[in-house]
């Protein structure tokens, strides 16, 4: 069952969390284990082995908010990357894997990328609602708060951190409070993680979903370029 903050409280609720617990618990518990072998090399690399694998008609129905895309709606190639924005994981594949692949794929029109919210803790939930609520904004307000993650996710007074950080991308405090306590909003965040937990499985952050095969951890660059390769 799916349990709503009363309105006015998500902003004092990231003061429940302690410092040292926001991080530690973000990413969940699925970033290892056991993997059956991988498949043949493409172009020298190995192509890592799915988790599974999703329907794709289902994967990509309307959900509760609108997607957040990179790239052309009609790449050969999707991507559908679930995060959490407390997740360490998930902000060194922004830093280290994304911008490589945005470069190889993306821009060339062979890859999209599908962003999609699957917050652990009330601070990752303040973070995307804030990235809603930066409108066109919103993969630059990701990436800031990826960038900036240690800065705000893991300190005592989250709320001023994330203040400091929504003021350079335009907030008042008025309207940051404004988007902090916007209850339809943070609904429809728990549901987009709800659903990716309930009909696809998704147990940490990040995972993927390529073409439908399912792959959970911060893929490196080789790794994530050989599963596109062998899907052009």
């Amino acid at each position: 069952m799916q349990i709503s903050l009363p309105r006015r409280q998500l902003v004092l609720s990231l003061l429940a969390v302690s410092a040292g617990g926001a991080l530690l618990s973000a990413c969940g518990d699925d970033q290892g284990g056991n993997t059956p072998p991988a498949t043949p090399p493409q172009g020298g690399v190995q192509v890592p082995p799915s988790q599974g694998k999703v329907d794709m008609a289902a994967l990509m129905a309307e959900g509760s908010l609108p997607e957040k895309m990179l790239g052309n709606a009609d790449a050969p190639v999707t991507i559908v990357e679930y995060a959490s924005m407390t997740c360490p994981h998930c902000a060194s594949f922004h830093a280290t894997t994304l911008p490589a692949i945005k470069e190889k794929y993306i821009d060339t029109g062979k890859a999209r990328l599908v962003f999609r919210e699957f917050p652990f803790d009330p601070r990752a939930e303040a973070g995307f609602m804030l990235a809603r609520c930066s409108n066109d904004k919103y993969f630059a307000m990701v990436d800031v708060l990826f960038q900036q993650q240690r800065n705000w996710a893991s300190v005592e007074n989250a709320k001023d951190a994330l203040l400091q950080i929504a003021r350079l991308a335009g907030f008042s405090q008025e309207s940051f409070e404004a988007c902090l306590t916007d209850q339809k909003l943070l609904d429809d965040i728990r549901a987009v993680r709800q659903r990716g937990a309930n009909d696809f499985k998704v147990e940490a952050t990040p995972t993927f979903f390529i073409n439908g095969d399912k792959y959970s951890g911060a893929l490196p660059v080789d790794e994530m370029s050989a599963i596109i390769d062998s899907k052009l």
